[in-house]
Parts: structure tokens; sequence; C-alpha cells
């Protein structure tokens, strides 16, 4: 991380001196750069001159007396408060009193960095997302004794990198550490609530809900012992709020050693003969007569322009029906998912045969839906609608008759987790989107993704789903109550 840290600073201009205890280990890392920017110019991303000089801007630091003249230093050594506080302790001594000491932790207290300095006022968080010369997004962390003008600093230099800074407060998980808790979590929840297998719920996440990686292959690709020490980290600092509860199944998973692709083993098989696992899609069903369908949802919208275009007949119907139907295939009723279960909204219509439809980034591009069949719908009824989605051109995923399915219910947990985020003042609505996307490459920023939804139809979820179950997890923010109260949105304009 450092090291890409260098390599960034270097290519936009700056003299960059490489420091590490290690004997040799800066100048591996001065060659290793030097050369990337050699690939680049073969790439013919970066030209030959530019890449002269920026090498020509690495410097190999001796000791930490070398950075005397430095106007900001960027730590990136282990996640240890305790190093963290004797290094920069260290440098105080060394460094004049306007240079910045910016800190990449992930997971620490920027105000616990800080704590027991000279100047704590000049500590920031500056923490750079892996690959740090690819990856756009910076977290500006400021502790409680960070000045703002320091921290504008820093935000201003990121982005003069070519970065896209967000303004944070120092808080568990700062924003990206903090709100993508969910979309691990509810992944793990499923799993554990037999919604689906793993392979499954990847596919549906992947191809109905957008995300470039299912929660599953994700965790397997960071690290199970990464990925859970960051939610056990996160938990215990919240004081053991529910809503970062980690999960047994990725406790077994570390205790046995199976880590995801750098152990071979995870959720999945890795390695020489490993054979992916395929998700479940349902087999192909005969298409009947008698369907109707409402149009009054972008998601009626699409699926009227799919049919439309395999040339399958249907009534339609523009004006919202009372129970808010999307779907009538013979004598079943189809729904999109409100958090409730399809057996639940079954019981509260008086109509069993009912089946619910997951939520989909985009039902005109999608390339998979997941669906629910309530426990007293008949298995003929739930056929015929299998079959208009694959008409449309869906792959359809049966999942168990889980309250929220599986898209739908971790976006609402993001988009609330987001909107806790901005409700506490750890950041604004357009930094918690721009981390989202810009750090884990979500396909639309959880709280403009509660305003396309709509926020009263989040709530809702959320609302259903914290009745299910019964647990604080699923507590709505009061910050989404007060907008759905007030007939607003996390975005204004």
């Amino acid at each position: 991380m450092g090291a890409g840290i260098a390599q960034v600073a270097a290519a936009a201009g700056h003299r960059v001196h490489l420091l590490d205890l290690k004997p040799g280990a800066a100048a591996a890392a001065v060659a290793g750069i030097r050369s990337t920017f050699a690939q680049l110019v073969q790439k013919g991303r970066m030209t030959a001159a530019a890449a002269a000089a920026a090498s020509e801007r690495l410097v190999v630091a001796d000791n930490a007396a070398a950075l005397q003249g430095a106007a900001l230093v960027v730590e990136a050594v282990v996640e240890r408060l305790d190093v963290k506080r004797a290094l920069f302790s260290e440098l105080e001594s060394i460094v004049s009193d306007a240079c910045v000491l910016a800190t990449n932790t992930s997971s620490i207290s920027v105000t616990a960095i800080a704590a027991g300095m000279r100047r704590p006022q000049r500590v920031v968080g500056m923490h750079f997302f892996n690959p740090a010369p690819l990856m756009a997004l910076v977290e500006v962390v400021s502790g409680l004794a960070t000045d703002p003008g320091v921290a504008a600093a820093v935000h201003d230099t990121a982005l003069a990198w070519g970065k896209r800074p967000v303004h944070a407060r120092s808080t568990p998980g700062f924003i990206v550490n903090r709100v993508a808790r969910p979309y691990y979590a509810e992944g793990l929840r499923l799993l554990t609530e037999q919604a689906a297998d793993a392979a499954t719920i990847d596919a549906v996440m992947r191809e109905a809900g957008g995300f470039r990686m299912g929660p599953f292959e994700l965790m397997d690709l960071i690290g199970h012992d990464v990925n859970f020490a960051v939610t056990r980290s996160v938990f215990d600092a919240f004081f053991g709020d529910p809503r970062f509860t980690p999960s047994l199944i990725q406790q077994e998973l570390v205790n046995a050693g199976h880590l995801g692709r750098k152990a071979g083993r995870g959720f999945y098989a890795y390695g020489d003969g490993a054979v992916p696992p395929q998700p479940q899609t349902e087999a192909a069903q005969v298409l009947s007569n008698g369907i109707a369908l409402w149009t009054d949802s972008s998601l009626g919208q699409a699926l009227a322009a799919r049919l439309q275009a395999a040339g399958v007949p249907f009534t339609r119907h523009e004006e919202p029906h009372a129970d808010a139907r999307l779907l009538r295939v013979g004598d079943t009723r189809v729904h999109a998912t409100d958090g409730r279960t399809a057996t639940q909204r079954g019981a509260d219509n008086g109509h069993a045969q009912t089946v619910l439809v997951d939520l989909m980034l985009d039902p005109a591009q999608a390339k998979r839906v997941a669906l629910a069949c309530g426990d007293l719908c008949a298995e003929a009824a739930c056929r015929p609608v299998v079959a208009v989605f694959q008409a449309a051109g869906y792959a359809v995923s049966r999942l168990a008759d889980v309250p929220g399915l599986a898209v739908m219910r971790t976006v609402a947990m993001l988009a609330n987790e987001a909107a806790d985020a901005v409700n506490q003042g750890v950041c604004d609505a357009v930094a918690a989107d721009t981390a989202m996307q810009m750090g884990v490459n979500y396909p639309r920023g959880p709280l403009a993704w509660a305003d396309d939804i709509g926020p009263l139809n989040v709530l809702t979820v959320l609302d259903h789903l914290a009745r299910v179950y019964g647990e604080d997890r699923y507590r709505a923010s009061p910050l989404l109550r007060r907008l759905v109260a007030g007939g607003r949105r996390f975005h204004h304009s």
C-alpha cells in the first residue's frame, strides 16, 4: 500500500521519500514503482519523459531524519495503535510544525492515534484503497482534534493526484468499512436461513442486483480472516450493536483455515481441478394463457417491454391495483417484495397463491431474477409464473420464502447504514454514495438507490424485516423516517 501511494504522489509531480524499517524494503519499492512506470509507457498510458521524471522523484530515505523537510508524511505501517503512535511521536520531533501527518489506517481511530501528541491538530486520516494507483477513492478522516484546514488541504492534495476524496469523521469503519457491512451480513444470513446456496445468491446479486461480485465470492477474495476481523472490529467499536453482529458461518471458516482464495478454499474451492459451482436456475417451464400485467412501476414497464419483444400476449393495466400487484398468471398473484414473506403477504391478502419478485438494479437489462413462492402456494401455481419471466428473457432462481428476498433486503440495509452515517455527521449523502461507488464498486450509491426505490418503500421493507425477526438489527435510521414523514429524498435535486 505504501508503494502504491508513493507511485501516485510521484506521478503527480511530488518528490517522494520512502522509508521502511526493513532493510532493503524501500529500495525494492522504488525499483518496483520504476518498473511499473516502464510498463505504463509500454502500454501507452504514460510518456517516456513523464515516467523518467516521476522515477527521478523517488528517493530512498535511510532513516526518519531524512524526512525533516517533508510537507506531508503518509504512514502505511501495521494496523496497531501503539506502532502508529510511536511513529508519529518520533516524526513530530523531526518534521516542522507545518508538516501534515496522515495515517492510511482503515480501522483505527484517528483521534486515538493523535492523542498525546504535541500538535494533534495536524493528524488526519488519508485512507487509500487497494491498489492505490487504480482505486479512485480516498477517505479524508478528521479526528476530534484535526484542524479543518488540514483536512481541506489533504482533500485538495488527493484531488490534485487524480483521486476522488471524501470527507469523513473518525468513527468506526469510517464510511466504506461501515456502510459495506450489510452486504456481507445479509448474504451470510440468507445462507444461514437456507434461502439458497452461495453460488445462487452470488448470481442473483450480480445478475439482478448489478454488483460486480456477489458477497461470497467477494469475501473469498478479501480473505475471511480479514473480512471477519473488520466485522468484529466494527461490532466491538459500536459496543455490540446488533446491526454489525458477526456470522457464525464465517467464524467457522476462519476456525477451519478456509480463508478463501489465498488458502485454496472458502465458500468455493480454488486451485487446479476446482470446478466453479453453478447457480440454481429453474428448468424451462410451459407458458400459459391468462397473463395480466400492471405497468405502474418501472419493473412492470420493463417486463411489459420484454414480453412484447418476445411476442408474448398479455393484458396490460396501467392503473395500480389495490393490492399493489405486478402480475397475475391464472389465479396466481405476483408482487414486488416489500419485506414480507410471500406466505405472509398471501395471508394478509387472503390469497394463498402468491409469488414475490426480488429487486433488480435495471429490470430492462437484468439477466436474472429471484422469485419466492409462499408456503401455501401450489407448485402448479408457481411454475407458470416462472415461465413468464423466462419468456421475458430472465434466468430464474427460486429462493426459499425469506423476508425481503436477497437484493431488496441488502440494498435497504446498505441505504439504512448510509443514512445513519449521514444522520450521525460521519459524512454527507454525496460522500456516502461516492465512497461506496468508488471504494467498493457498487453499481449505484445506496442513498441514490433508495431515492430511486422510494424512501417509503425502503422504510417499509426495513419495518417488515424488523417485525419478522424481532431484532434491533433492522431498525430504521431516524433520518430515513424523517425524510419519509416530510416527503423528501436523500438527494434534493
